[in-house]
């Protein structure tokens, strides 16, 4: 049966085919917004998973150019992996819905989304997440929803809901709310030095603006949507628990899990389970999910000494940061190095600067954004954690961990004018404990410094974590959680900020929503932090940029030329242009308003590339001297090369002070001479001397 749902959101309509296509999925929905259309699948398997301990969840978001009338470049001419856009997205609607799903439920689910249209006005990740909220809403696949998500962007200080691309990439916040009924259930948000209140204040229009899209989805699922199909439970069995707690009583799970050292816990909870192990070795049903149990238990251990003792596994107080260490340049001979350490966390971070040519050009749905100046990149390493396995290049989590980084920074970097480079940061992860991507932060804003980047502030981040009791006023905000906080408690809330306001923000939960008091508790103390780490262990390192780029670095100097005068400069098919940099080896960018780069780590090779380039576009001045190399010998003459394409004649009564018969008894090809140019003789023609310039 083919339904059309429809309502108003941000001045445009938005519309909900139901029954039109996809009819074999579970459930489908047919978004449209404005002229932005997205194909929203929910779809489930029909049984568990065996052997696994998690929910098998898998979000796409895939982006196919033909929406936005593109052919995909390659030999393939199909769109290969997905673009960081198209992993960020997924991240995003993966994020609030995971924890909507039965906690027990292990049949594997898909939840895919696929761009068919484009309009610039309408982003089609609003669509994507809303669609996949309604598809698995009128879906039979169990879910507490709805939730409803909404984008918020500013300019001049004023908020713009679901804003267009262009909003969306000249604004001063970029915020992705999404919300259940009652709470926020997830925040992600780039920002420009936004403060904290103002934040809040777009958050909470966001969430209300989501209690409408609710109401609007609930219709909907009152009208199609299918009764919620029953699934085997894989909840651990009372019976089991009750025995584990016999043979290892709390008393003893406390003290096995708090500790503040990750590897002796590890070894603690071994032991415990080659115990249980043993006791169990005649259940095989017990031991197949053994694993699970003691997770469980050791999860209920360490959230009941939370909340009810205020203790933490490794003894801080609950708004203590771990012990912090910072240093810059421990890596010889790169442009810029630094070095962040907090507790069992360490990053180590390389800045390189390079042409604005190498940027990182894109290929995406996003017409107006070819090109990326500033690029963060994130790695993860097994023994960063102490486990054996083969590097298959950076996933999903790597991926987003680095464009939380980058996205924290880039309000504080200087503008391609005042610092003509590309950049790229590296994080490299040595040991993770915890918020590896808040210590990549502070890591990458060093390093950045150490390069010389002249970035505006400096930026530091952390993460705030949360354990929660039965009710809404039941809770302990942690400072600084540690990984065992981050897998045992109910929240990751990462803020990235300044001096001056909030840069970045990512919120994953474990539970159905926020309430507003925690959401700004947890801003409050995450403010407080930064401005602890930045005064007490980044400013010592270094307080500020340094004035000038590493001498490993590539130096840049920047000329301006008029734009009509481009052409001469690079010449038929490159060969002006080319011909310079063979002869200085430096490297030139020119863009189309006449601005050019000349990018080199030799002083005077990149200055004599700059004077040939300025002599190219420049009318020859009579009576100056310029500087030539012998090209061409005839009878008459010679010709000189001021530049590459840039020739003029001296005539053979014009090469010596006395009367010379044949040039060649002056000249040979390839001399280098000084001529003074003579003006322009009666047919218009630029004539030098050589006599007269000495």
């Amino acid at each position: 049966m083919k339904k059309s749902f429809s309502m108003e959101l941000a001045g445009r309509t938005l519309t909900v085919d139901v029954g039109r296509v996809a009819a074999q999925a579970n459930g489908a929905a047919l978004m449209h917004y404005g002229d932005t259309t997205v194909l929203s699948t929910a779809t489930a398997s029909d049984k568990p998973r065996d052997g696994i301990d998690f929910f098998p969840l898998s979000v796409e978001f895939e982006e196919k150019l033909y929406a936005v009338g593109k052919i995909p470049g390659g030999f393939t001419k199909r769109e290969g992996k997905p673009t960081e856009n198209a992993i960020l997205t997924s991240r995003v609607i993966d994020r609030p819905m995971r924890p909507l799903f039965p906690k027990d439920y292990r049949n594997d689910v898909t939840l895919n989304n696929l761009v068919l249209s484009v309009d610039p006005d309408c982003r089609p990740e609003v669509l994507a997440m809303l669609g996949a909220s309604i598809a698995t809403c009128i879906s039979d696949i169990p879910f507490a929803g709805p939730c409803a998500m909404t984008q918020v962007g500013m300019i001049n200080g004023e908020f713009i809901i679901n804003p267009s691309q262009e909003q969306w990439k000249n604004g001063d916040l970029n915020l992705t709310v999404a919300s259940t009924r009652e709470k926020v259930i997830m925040i992600e948000a780039g920002a420009n030095e936004i403060p904290e209140a103002k934040m809040i204040e777009a958050i909470y229009k966001a969430h209300d603006i989501n209690q409408t899209i609710i109401d609007f989805i609930d219709k909907i699922v009152a009208e199609v949507g299918k009764p919620k199909h029953e699934y085997t439970s894989c909840a651990i069995p009372e019976e089991m628990f009750a025995k584990i707690k016999e043979l290892v009583p709390s008393e003893r799970m406390e003290e096995a899990v708090f500790t503040d050292e990750k590897q002796k816990r590890e070894a603690n909870i071994k032991a415990i389970t080659e115990e249980l192990e043993a006791a169990f070795a005649d259940n095989e049903e017990w031991l197949a999910i053994l694993g699970e149990a003691i997770y469980q238990y050791e999860k209920k251990t360490v959230r009941k000494m939370i909340l009810k003792d205020h203790k933490r596994p490794d003894g801080r107080e609950i708004t203590q940061i771990r012990p912090l260490a910072a240093e810059v340049d421990l890596i010889p001979r790169v442009h810029g190095s630094a070095m962040f350490t907090r507790g069992q966390t360490q990053i180590c971070d390389i800045c390189t600067l390079a042409p604005l040519s190498e940027q990182q050009k894109l290929d995406g749905l996003d017409e107006n954004e070819l090109s990326k100046r500033y690029m963060h990149h994130y790695n993860f390493p097994a023994y960063s954690v102490g486990e054996t396995k083969v590097s298959r290049g950076p996933g999903r989590r790597e991926i987003g961990h680095g464009a939380l980084a980058e996205r924290a920074l880039i309000p504080v970097l200087p503008s391609e004018e005042e610092f003509p480079y590309a950049i790229r940061c590296v994080s490299e992860t040595f040991e993770s404990n915890g918020s590896t991507s808040m210590a990549s932060t502070c890591a990458s804003c060093m390093s950045l410094m150490a390069a010389g980047v002249p970035i505006k502030r400096m930026v530091a981040g952390i993460s705030c974590g949360l354990v929660t009791g039965e009710t809404d006023d039941d809770f302990v905000l942690l400072t600084d959680i540690q990984g065992l906080e981050d897998f045992f408690g109910d929240m990751d809330f990462k803020v990235t900020g300044t001096t001056e306001g909030i840069t970045a923000i990512q919120m994953d939960i474990k539970i159905h929503g926020l309430t507003r008091q925690i959401v700004e508790g947890a801003i409050a103390r995450c403010r407080e932090a930064r401005l602890f780490i930045m005064d007490t262990c980044m400013k010592p390192v270094i307080a500020e940029p340094r004035k000038e780029v590493s001498k490993y670095a590539p130096k840049i100097i920047q000329i301006q030329i008029d734009p009509s005068k481009i052409g001469e400069v690079v010449g038929q098919r490159g060969k002006t242009i080319n011909a310079i940099i063979d002869q200085t080896g430096v490297k030139i960018d020119i863009t189309d308003d006449g601005a050019v780069s000349v990018c080199g780590t030799d002083a005077d090779a990149m200055q004599k590339a700059v004077k040939l380039i300025e002599t190219i576009v420049s009318e020859f001045e009579e009576g100056k001297v310029y500087e030539g190399k012998v090209v061409s010998i005839k009878e008459f003459g010679a010709f000189l090369e001021f530049a590459p394409g840039k020739e003029g004649m001296v005539h053979i009564s014009k090469i010596a002070k006395e009367r010379i018969n044949h040039v060649e008894d002056v000249l040979t090809l390839g001399d280098v001479v000084k001529a003074v140019c003579l003006g322009k003789d009666r047919m218009g023609r630029v004539s030098f001397s050589i006599k007269d310039a000495q």
